[in-house]
């Protein structure tokens, strides 16, 4: 077994791959013709998103909306970085909201919170040191 995707869905799936290549400098990989469903080249794991009505033919029993105007999920996306204080500011000039400013850990590593574009979380830190 393989952990292959994330998939979040949200309300425009172009504005959001727009965003995630503006914030922090990833590329579209696909997008479907209608587009509702488009990935991102991120790595090993394929960030994926999909729209609300492709959400609802998916999940018959529904699902819970991500919103800027409610607390975010208990879940984040994590970006490291060796050039955090930059690729933060980066992405809240892409239209990013802070949620939690830059620290450094007592381990040393430096972890910033973000919501994106939809309200979801992403945590951009440096890499932990062994």
């Amino acid at each position: 077994m393989k952990y292959a995707y994330t998939i979040l869905y949200v309300e425009n799936v172009e504005n959001t791959i727009a965003f995630y290549e503006n914030a922090f400098g990833f590329q579209k990989k696909f997008m479907t013709p209608e587009a509702d469903y488009g990935e991102l080249i991120s790595g090993g794991t394929t960030i994926a998103f999909a729209s609300y009505g492709l959400g609802k033919s998916n999940f018959k029993k529904g699902y819970k909306v991500s919103s800027l105007n409610e607390k975010p999920f208990g879940i984040e996306l994590v970006f490291t970085t060796e050039s955090i204080e930059t690729d933060f500011k980066r992405a809240i000039d892409a239209g990013a909201i802070e949620y939690e400013p830059i620290v450094e850990k007592p381990w040393g590593q430096k972890v910033g919170y973000l919501r994106d574009i939809n309200g979801f979380l992403i945590e951009v830190c440096t890499p932990i040191k062994e």
